[in-house]
């Protein structure tokens, strides 16, 4: 982030909010959500809020393979219904 944004940034805001309100590049490397990507202003956020992506544009976001996002997908669904499992049991 520039130092100008920086200074208009306030309270009960986010960095990634600011950045898409100026249409301004995040440069705030050491931040968890920021990754390559001017297309969403350096911010995995700005990307996530930005609708539904196709496979294949999630993998170029990340340098990696469609089929690789696909993998990972899958794991995460599976993971998040044994989660779910063991949530409806102690219920």
């Amino acid at each position: 982030m520039n130092n100008d944004l920086s200074d208009q940034i306030l309270n009960n805001t986010t960095c990634f909010k600011e950045n898409q309100k100026h249409d301004t590049q995040c440069a705030k490397t050491s931040c968890r959500h920021w990754i390559s990507c001017s297309r969403f202003q350096n911010c995995s956020i700005n990307a996530a809020n930005k609708g539904p992506l196709t496979l294949q544009e999630i993998g170029d976001i990340f340098g990696v393979t469609r089929m690789r996002i696909c993998q990972i997908e899958k794991t995460v669904i599976k993971k998040l219904s044994i989660k779910q499992k063991i949530v409806d049991t102690n219920l």
